[in-house]
């Protein structure tokens, strides 16, 4: 039964972001415009989407379950951005953040390499694994997270989000 729960929300995710796709090449925005820094640069892409199909874990815990990540950013003004990720957490249960968040580029003398911060609310980590992640009440928490991050080329880049004293993820 488990399985077929999942099953139905991994369909719900993929539909979900395919009819938003035809909508990120018109100019509705989804992102609150306070988010965006007065007069920054203007991104030249509407957004990005992330896929994560590995976290490691720093411990072992035979109930982690593999954890499949799938976000949708909307570029705003000043490196600024906000979005959406849908997951299943290291416990099976189907997950949401919502954020926002600042993109720093040029680290360590390369303009391939950036850091991101995100910050936002969790939502999905309830009974019995409420505990599993800080300050959590009827399933929602606050979040806070960095991610280093390469750029390929134009459009991809490669990401190591970390999470903590729970583990990292990687898109």
């Amino acid at each position: 039964m488990k399985l077929l729960a999942q099953c139905k929300f991994w369909c719900l995710v993929c539909a979900l972001a395919f009819a938003a796709m035809p909508t990120l090449a018109d100019n509705t925005h989804y992102c609150p415009f306070f988010l965006g820094a007065p007069g920054g640069q203007v991104p030249q892409q509407r957004g990005e989407i992330t896929f994560s199909p590995y976290t490691h874990h720093w411990s072992h815990n035979p109930q982690h379950k593999p954890v499949l990540l799938l976000a949708l950013d909307e570029a705003l003004p000043g490196n600024r951005f906000c979005g959406v990720s849908v997951f299943s957490n290291s416990f099976g249960q189907p997950t949401v953040y919502l954020y926002a968040g600042q993109q720093f580029t040029g680290l360590l003398g390369s303009p391939k390499v950036f850091l991101k911060v995100t910050a936002g609310i969790l939502y999905g980590y309830v009974a019995p694994y409420q505990d599993k992640v800080p300050l959590s009440h009827n399933g929602f928490s606050p979040a806070l997270i960095p991610s280093l991050g390469y750029k390929i080329n134009t459009r991809d880049s490669v990401q190591m989000k970390i999470l903590g004293s729970a583990g990292l993820i990687f898109s």
